[in-house]
């Protein structure tokens, strides 16, 4: 039986076509693994990410990797998609020659066919679950049309695709179907789907829809965008019990300077009044965000209009991240990336001390409450599980002590009495 090993790079996005070309490649014989400590099999591909600097030299890096081991007879087989290969395809076929063939970030499935198997359409919905099997991600459009002055998702991926609402409920009843019961719904703007479909904004509507499958514990959104934000969706949150209230949504700068140059299409009082209503009409909303230090034409009055935002609006979760200047970008044709990378890091640092603070304050807050808990593993000493506030693999977890609550499983919801925090987790007990 032939193995194939599978690397998956960047974001959750990148993961949810990893997971179904290995359903697709399950399907026709192959045995199939994802991330393995140690990757041995006979074929190895790697699902690579190409939005920024970093991003990139990782990619390259894990290529390379696999490239000397076929250089040394210990690989028969190396295949590379995703985002870099979609945005350097001419560049890495000429500069990597040991890679038996790139694909891009659509045509993936091609890869059956050049195994000498066929696509097998009645699977195109199912995917090997990679994450544990008690939550998912589902991918519910590909693109972006915003054109921001610094990113380079439109490039690589083009405009703006929604799926049919049909097709992702039918997704969602397959995930259920498998024990999945919590869903991380993404995409690059979820504000804008069903603009092109549908020709009105209709993620309110999909997120009712996918609220009503039986086996749907909880749905969490990632990453709208602040401009045209589809309002009916706070309705949707405030009604539906199934529905996390939990937003992220990147809003990169707040000065009217900055958003100008950012092109971000919606001004710093604009962005002020979205996140009050937010908070209005979602009482106990938890808010993340994304912030970028150091784009060009950034001042350091910018900078003290931004931390009086966080101060201000005091998000629960934030990120924040140093101006990368990427080829083809609007930044990259038009200014100067003038801002020294040590003033760059200075400044996400000071963002993320101000923010630190916040984040141990609101978890403060928590101690005393009883939250419903999703337990995702065992580790060492505590049962760790999330709350509807965390999302996996970028927010806070809760830490509960085995010896106090042996019979909690792994994949159950539980109501948990929050008896301390510190900065960025909670401890809690399970008190019936």
């Amino acid at each position: 039986m032939i193995l194939i090993d599978f690397i998956t790079l960047g974001c959750s996005k990148n993961l949810v076509d990893t997971e179904r070309l290995m359903r697709q490649l399950e399907a026709v014989g192959y045995t199939v693994r994802h991330d393995a400590p140690e990757p041995d099999g006979d074929v190895v591909v790697v699902n690579t990410c190409g939005f920024i600097g970093d991003a990139k030299e990782e990619s390259i890096d894990m290529i390379l990797q696999f490239a000397a081991r076929k250089k040394r007879k210990q690989l028969k087989q190396l295949f590379v998609m995703g985002c870099l290969s979609e945005r350097y395809l001419k560049e890495l076929q000429i500069e990597i020659p040991e890679v038996d063939k790139f694909y891009g970030k659509f045509n993936y499935n091609e890869l059956v066919a050049d195994l000498g198997k066929q696509f097998q359409p009645d699977f195109q919905l199912e995917r090997v679950i990679t994450t544990p099997p008690h939550y998912a991600y589902v991918k519910i459009s590909e693109g972006c049309n915003r054109m921001c002055s610094y990113c380079a998702i439109p490039i690589i991926t083009g405009h703006h695709q929604s799926r049919s609402m049909e097709d992702i409920e039918q997704e969602v009843r397959w995930l259920t179907s498998q024990g999945v019961k919590e869903f991380q719904i993404i995409a690059q703007d979820l504000s804008y789907y069903g603009m092109d479909l549908y020709k009105s904004l209709k993620l309110p509507e999909l997120i009712e829809r996918l609220s009503d499958i039986a086996g749907v514990e909880w749905l969490r959104l990632h990453y709208a965008y602040p401009a045209q934000f589809p309002f009916d969706l706070l309705r949707v949150m405030r009604e539906r019990d199934n529905v996390c209230n939990y937003l992220d949504i990147a809003l990169q700068h707040i000065s009217d300077n900055m958003l100008t140059k950012m092109r971000r299409h919606i001004t710093s009082q604009q962005t002020y009044d979205l996140m009050h209503r937010l908070r209005d009409e979602v009482p106990g909303i938890h808010l993340r965000t994304t912030l970028l230090l150091g784009h060009p034409g950034e001042k350091e009055d910018d900078v003290e209009q931004l931390k009086q935002f966080i101060r201000d609006i005091r998000f629960e979760r934030l990120g924040a991240f140093a101006y990368s200047d990427e080829e083809g970008t609007y930044s990259n044709k038009t200014y100067s990336d003038d801002i020294p990378f040590d003033v760059k890091q200075q400044r996400v640092d000071e963002i993320m001390s101000i923010q630190e603070g916040i984040a141990a304050e609101i978890n403060e807050q928590k101690v005393g409450r009883t939250l419903r808990v999703m337990i995702d593993r065992q580790e060492g000493e505590y049962f760790i599980g999330r709350t509807e506030y965390d999302s996996p693999e970028v927010d806070g977890e809760v830490l509960i002590p085995i010896e106090s609550n042996p019979s909690l499983e792994i994949g159950a919801l539980y109501p948990i009495t929050i008896t301390r925090a510190d900065t960025f987790d909670l401890y809690g007990d399970f008190k019936v």
